[in-house]
């Protein structure tokens, strides 16, 4: 094989090299010392894109000029746009097909089942809400990290009746630690939506699914209809774009129109099937594999998804175990066994779509990286506010409010928090701040006149005893880097806790921006997000709680400084 590609390569470059010396002589007689200005001065203001073509092809020949060229060289060559199109689609289609016979089961996922197409349409229904709910659950997941939660989930919520009929505590409750929580809350309202308007069934097709189904995009859409109801839909995550960028080389803006365009064009190409008596779709043999044979869309689908997963990683490919590495320009033009360049007929069919490859390129370059956006950086102050009564301090209860429905966290409980804070805030600043929240928090009734004009807790019956820092937590999201400071306020007064009241006139989980302590606590504005839920909680039952992992972290940080404390440490 190798002998075969340096031939190749050797006649590519007698041929580039034939083509150089023809448009060097056309050069230096355009150029020439000769030519009068007039004419010198039509070359000078001809068309850009003339221009554009005269630089490629004066361009093209150098860049080729080195067959021996190895990987980490110079992989820039000029290639044409046909490049980035799908060649044998049925042969890549049956390749992916045979090898995904021998790997579908090897991950024991309880969702992936083989397409029966003697199922009626309510099986096909039932299917497409398994397979909704676990393509949403993989959504920035690992394989083994969801199954168990999937299995849980499917038998809390077997149907999409179950599951439209649940409140959002209760998918919550599942979803604890999987992260992401919009993603619950989506599946909640596409489910709510399902039933009230399609009789309890998603629809049988990609484009109705995506227009009308809550938090459902071109891919789910088209995993679901293409596994569920075998509709002939491509799909593109994020293995699918990484899988085909680096089989058509194609090293452009990943988040371009022009560079998705192909690469769902080339997604769609292998899903479809051949037309009937074309050379291709007599291309089987008789060893061929049930999948081969039948070409299920959805097989194909999640033969691409798997080979992505699991072969064509992001680091450390296998390419040696790929059923693809035949027809991978990727592993061909930065492989260990160097360029394939291409003659292109006509340089208007050059590629101007791709960027230059790094030096030192290999088969990861593909698809082309785009640097990260730094994650913006906010403070928090959180305040873990517990009430203890008086003549009963054991009797300790801890107040949680509820998150809005839509957004960050959305429906979480956490402590009251003021978000988003200057980072300049003292700790003096800070302590105050439990003042002015309490004084949203509480029904006015326990307050006193003081308590609201000031925003101050200070009664006979009620008083914050006491408010101590108690730490830092530090909480990725994906746009956002969230530093919680933690405060233990500890309020006293009463036999029971104080009774709370919600938001209202129309405010209902409205945030207020702010960045200064001292503004929340001179209660010219608020940074707080008023509750549309708060609750008194017993120490024992905290844990038990919706909350995110970084209010965990936060509880759990507040439980150890009180421990020591206790334990005189």
């Amino acid at each position: 094989m190798g002998k075969r590609q340096h031939t190749n390569i050797n006649e590519a470059v007698e041929l580039t090299q034939n083509r150089k010396n023809e448009e060097s002589e056309e050069t230096d007689s355009d150029y020439s010392p000769s030519q009068s200005s007039k004419n010198r001065e039509t070359l000078r203001l001809e068309n850009p894109q003339k221009r554009k073509k005269r630089r490629l092809q004066s361009d093209q020949p150098a860049r080729l000029s080195n067959p021996n060229e190895q990987a980490g060289g110079d992989t820039n060559q000029i290639h044409p746009r046909s490049s980035h199109d799908i060649q044998s689609p049925s042969a890549i289609r049956l390749g992916l097909l045979r090898w995904y016979t021998g790997v579908h089961a090897s991950r024991g996922m309880p969702w992936r089942k083989p397409y029966d197409p003697s199922q009626g349409p309510e099986e096909r229904a039932q299917r497409a809400y398994e397979v909704w709910v676990s393509e949403i659950m993989l959504q920035q997941t690992q394989v083994a990290t969801v199954i168990p939660y999937y299995s849980r989930w499917m038998s809390q919520f077997p149907t999409i009746h179950s599951l439209a009929s649940a409140t959002v505590d209760e998918v919550n409750g599942l979803w604890k630690g999987l992260g992401y929580y919009s993603r619950a809350s989506r599946l909640l309202a596409g489910a709510k939506k399902a039933v009230a308007n399609y009789g309890g069934r998603l629809p049988d097709n990609a484009k109705d699914m995506e227009a009308n189904i809550p938090g459902i995009g071109r891919y789910s859409a088209g995993a679901i209809c293409s596994i569920a109801y075998g509709e002939r839909v491509p799909v593109l995550d994020g293995n699918v774009n990484r899988l085909l960028s680096r089989l058509l080389a194609l090293h452009a803006p990943p988040k371009a129109k022009a560079t998705l365009d192909i690469l769902w064009a080339a997604a769609s190409i292998l899903v479809e099937l051949d037309p009937v008596g074309s050379t291709e779709s007599q291309d089987h043999d008789a060893s061929a594999t049930p999948m081969e044979q039948t070409q299920y869309p959805g097989d194909i689908n999640q033969a691409l998804i798997e080979l992505g997963s699991t072969v064509c990683k992001v680091r450390e490919p296998d390419c040696g175990s790929c059923p693809l590495r035949p027809w991978c320009r990727g592993f061909i033009t930065a492989g260990p066994e160097g360029i394939i360049p291409e003659i292109i007929p006509d340089i208007e069919d050059a590629c101007t779509l791709c960027e230059p490859l790094p030096e030192g390129s290999t088969i990861t370059s593909y698809p082309m990286k785009v640097e990260r956006k730094k994650a913006r950086e906010e403070l928090d102050v959180v305040n873990v506010i517990e009430w203890r009564a008086r003549t009963n301090p054991t009797e300790r209860h801890f107040l949680l409010v509820r998150r809005p429905e839509g957004g960050l966290l959305a429906g979480l409980y956490e402590f009251p928090t003021s978000s988003n804070i200057s980072k300049a805030t003292s700790r003096n600043a800070m302590a105050g701040i439990p003042n002015k929240l309490l004084a949203g928090l509480i029904v006015p009734t326990v307050l006193t006149r003081d308590t609201k004009r000031h925003g101050s807790i200070n009664t006979d019956n009620l008083q914050i005893k006491s408010t101590q820092f108690v730490g830092d937590v530090v909480h990725v999201f994906s746009h956002i880097k969230k530093t919680y400071r933690a405060q233990w306020v500890i309020l006293e007064g009463g036999e029971a806790p104080p009774p709370l009241r919600l938001a209202d006139d129309g405010r209902r989980g409205k945030r207020v921006k702010n960045h200064t302590a001292e503004n929340l606590i001179d209660g010219k504005v608020s940074t707080s997000l008023l509750p549309i839920g708060a609750m008194w909680v017993k120490l024992k039952d905290v844990g038990n709680v919706n909350m995110g992992t970084g209010v965990v972290k936060v509880w759990n940080l507040t439980r150890d400084l009180w421990e020591r404390e206790l334990s005189g440490a």
